[in-house]
């Protein structure tokens, strides 16, 4: 679970997709859906990224607004782990926001930095995406 930094609303990790709640009530606001695994951990960052942790070693990044996913990594296991260590069971950025430090199941500790050389021509935005507010799942 993740608190945002300027809005009054928080996320949730589940086996199938991330959940996104107001406070104070609780109240159900969307789902992110698309991560390829039961998600351990979520972190967000001042700039509205929104990064998932799976139990498979899988790292996306989403944005916040909009749902939109635009990065999947893989953490790979240390050498001498089997492939069942590659879990991820906790992620949180730094205090610049550039970093997303990660604690994972093979005992390693990982940062994440930015792609410094990324821009829309390389990371391209798709123009079909559109953002699905199911309010009825739960």
């Amino acid at each position: 679970m993740c608190f945002h930094h300027s809005e009054y609303t928080f996320a949730t990790a589940a086996a199938d997709n991330l959940k996104v709640w107001k406070c104070p009530e609780g109240t159900f606001l969307r789902n992110i859906s698309g991560h390829n695994g039961i998600v351990n951990a979520v972190a967000v960052n001042e700039d509205d990224v929104l990064a998932s942790c799976g139990d498979n070693g899988s790292l996306y990044m989403w944005d916040w607004k909009s749902g939109y996913n635009f990065q999947q990594l893989v953490s790979k296991p240390q050498p001498g782990s089997i492939s069942s260590e590659a879990g991820i069971f906790a992620a949180k950025f730094d205090r610049s926001s550039m970093r997303l430090i990660t604690a994972e199941c093979d005992k390693s500790i990982k940062m994440w930095k930015e792609d410094e050389n990324a821009t829309p021509e390389t990371h391209p935005i798709d123009p079909n995406f559109r953002v699905a507010f199911d309010s009825q799942r739960f």
